[in-house]
Order: C-alpha cells, then sequence, then structure tokens
C-alpha cells in the first residue's frame, strides 16, 4: 500500500530539496579544498536552515499519518515541524525509564550490577523479549545493568516490566523525567504490560519531538554530572550505541559511514483494528568527526501504511537534516567559520 496521497509535485519537490542540500554541501566542501573565493550566490547557514525546514515539511506531506520532527544543532539552535505532545511513545519510554533508574540508583548508592532473580512464571512468553531466547530456561538471574542493556539496546519488553513493576514504578520515572525537561513536553502512564493488554493505552504515553530531543540531548552532554554520574551517563550512551533496533531508520544515511556514531532508540507501535499502524519512532544523538553533533528526534503516528515505509520517511529526514548539517558545517569543526553562524527558526530557551 502506497502512503502518498499528495500530488507527484510534492514527491518531485521533497527530493529536489534532498537533491540541492547535497550538491550545496558538495559545493561548499569543493571550493574549500581548492580554495577558490566565496561566490556572491553562496547559501547563507539561514538559508541551509530554511531550505531544511521546507524540505521537512514537505516531507510530512508526502505521508497519509502524523510526522513530527525535532532538531538540536551543537549550538543549541533547534528546527522542528509538528511539534506536539501528541504522538505516542511506544518503547521510547525506555529511555525515560533508563535514566530515571540511573538517576535513582546514584542517589541511592545502588550498584547496577547487583543482581536480581526473576521468576520465569512473571514473564510474559508472548511479548517481544529477546531476554527470554538468551534465558530459556528456568529462573532469570541476572544483573540491573543487563536489564537495562535488553531494554535500551534490544528493547525488551519483559525487562522493562520488571523494572516498573519492582524497582521503580511509572509514576516516579514520570516525576523524575519532569525535573530534566518541563512535564508540557511529555506524558507518562502506562506501562509496555499494560500496552500488551490494552493497545489503545499506547495513547497515554506521548511526547512532543523537542521534548524527547531535549532529554537525550541534556542527559548525553551532562557533563557537570548535574543529572547522573559520568559512570551512568556513559553506560546509557554506550548501550544506545549498541541499538539493535531501527536500522533502517534514523541511522540509514550512515550505515557506511564509520566515522559517524548513533547513540538511539526507537519505539514501535500497534496495528489498530482499522489497520492503521499507531506509531514509528527513532530519536537520536548523532556524533560527527571533529567533536560535533546533533540530535533528531522523529515520531510518526497514526500512519496509513507499512513499517518500511514509515522507516522510509524517517530515513529520508534524517538524510535532509545530515546534508544540511554538513552544508553549515563542510568540515565538522567546532572552529568553523561557520559555528555559531546559524540563523535559528526557533532558539532554545531554558524558561520553555
Amino acid at each position: 500500500m502506497k502512503p502518498f496521497k499528495t500530488h507527484h509535485a510534492a514527491g518531485l519537490a521533497g527530493a529536489c530539496l534532498t537533491f540541492a542540500l547535497m550538491l550545496l554541501a558538495s559545493c561548499i566542501s569543493s571550493r574549500e579544498k581548492s580554495h577558490e573565493p566565496r561566490l556572491p550566490k553562496e547559501p547563507t547557514p539561514h538559508e541551509i536552515i530554511a531550505l531544511l525546514q521546507d524540505s521537512l515539511q514537505g516531507i510530512t506531506r508526502l505521508y497519509d499519518g502524523e510526522i513530527g520532527i525535532a532538531v538540536i544543532t551543537d549550538a543549541n539552535d533547534i528546527i522542528t515541524a509538528n511539534n506536539e505532545n501528541k504522538y505516542p511513545m511506544m518503547s521510547v519510554i525506555k529511555l525515560h525509564q533508563a535514566i530515571s533508574l540511573c538517576h535513582d540508583f546514584d542517589i541511592k548508592g545502588k550498584s547496577l550490577y547487583a543482581v536480581v532473580t526473576i521468576p520465569r512464571e512473571s514473564l510474559n512468553p508472548d511479548t517481544w523479549s529477546p531476554m527470554l531466547k538468551d534465558y530459556p530456561t528456568g529462573d532469570i538471574k541476572i544483573t540491573y545493568r543487563d536489564l537495562l542493556r535488553y531494554a535500551l539496546a534490544q528493547s525488551d519488553n519483559n525487562a522493562s516490566n520488571y523494572l516498573f513493576e519492582n524497582v521503580q514504578p511509572v509514576s516516579e520515572v514520570r516525576d523524575s523525567i519532569a525535573r530534566i525537561i518541563f512535564h508540557k513536553y511529555f506524558k507518562l502512564s502506562v506501562t509496555e504490560a499494560e500496552m500488551w493488554k490494552d493497545h489503545r493505552l499506547c495513547y497515554e504515553n506521548t511526547t512532543s519531538p523537542i521534548g524527547a530531543a531535549f532529554l537525550i540531548n541534556r542527559v548525553l552532554t551532562d557533563t557537570l554530572n548535574r543529572i547522573m554520574s559520568q559512570r551512568s551517563r556513559d553506560f546509557i550512551k554506550q548501550t544506545l550505541l549498541e541499538c539493535k533496533t531501527g536500522a533502517d531508520r534514523i541511522a540509514a544515511p550512515f550505515a557506511e559511514e564509520k566515522d559517524i556514531k548513533v547513540a538511539h532508540k526507537t519505539g514501535s507501535g500497534f496495528r489498530r483494528p482499522d489497520g492503521i499502524l499507531t506509531a514509528h519512532n527513532d530519536v537520536a544523538f548523532i556524533e560527527l568527526p571533529g567533536n560535533r553533533y546533533y540530535v533528531l528526534a522523529v515520531f510518526v503516528k497514526d500512519f496509513k501504511g507499512t513499517e518500511e515505509e514509515a522507516s522510509d520517511a524517517i530515513a529520508k529526514i534524517s538524510t535532509d537534516v545530515y546534508s544540511a548539517i554538513k552544508c553549515i558545517y563542510p568540515n565538522h569543526k567546532r572552529g568553523s567559520k561557520h559555528y555559531h553562524t546559524i540563523i535559528s527558526v526557533k532558539k532554545m530557551k531554558d524558561s520553555e
């Protein structure tokens, strides 16, 4: 089933914008290498940002579903599209859970290496759970650290549900995250187990794209350790780098880019009785050479298409964003003459 509803011209425009961004990056890079003078018509960072904004809005209109986007550069500049707090998070809640639990363990002096025993009969054999395949018989003896690794890197529902039910309930996670980002950016009410029993409850856990982007950005750039210890932060980042789900989403443009690292968490929704895909998400912290980075969050809601088509939409968005970043920071270096010259579509303010 094709997700496209708009005119062919819209699709062509989106493709042309993507090509234009790639061409701009190539032109800027070649001029710098050849030491040619800057031409009067060379686009400014503001023009590139505006072009990117148009391209992202164009992509969201190509598909029969709602797509929300947020980009944060390492200069604290923001671009958003359809940025309402209405997108079902699905397994992106496991990022919130891991951040909250690591913070809690740091405060209480508890070790992630402590071992717990999980009765096998308490686990759901029918939900998504790579952990059950790795522990095929008997009760499971496992560290909190490995439970979090299953939840984050492999999106294991049983691991997440155990932590919600026995370590830190949803309400505590919600209150903990609300001390990092404003509560208006997200809503967290139910566990994976509750959503599995009643798929309609997935709409009770929502986020705005910028809320998810703020969260991963603030945690992974918290060098003053105000949110959690460096050990916990490094653990979360490394686990997100090992994420095994959603390689065809935000990470897709970087499949051959060995010097670019993508730390990300995905979320995948259920099918409603009418065939609508409730959600298809990805939020990522992307590290570039030269100590540069940016954050991208994409949330797809109520999508009339296949999972592959939803992933393709996310990959297209990721490609356009990366092309724009290459235009603005052609050498991926903080000392670049382009740094601090971006004119934002929307400037990040802590008071928001």
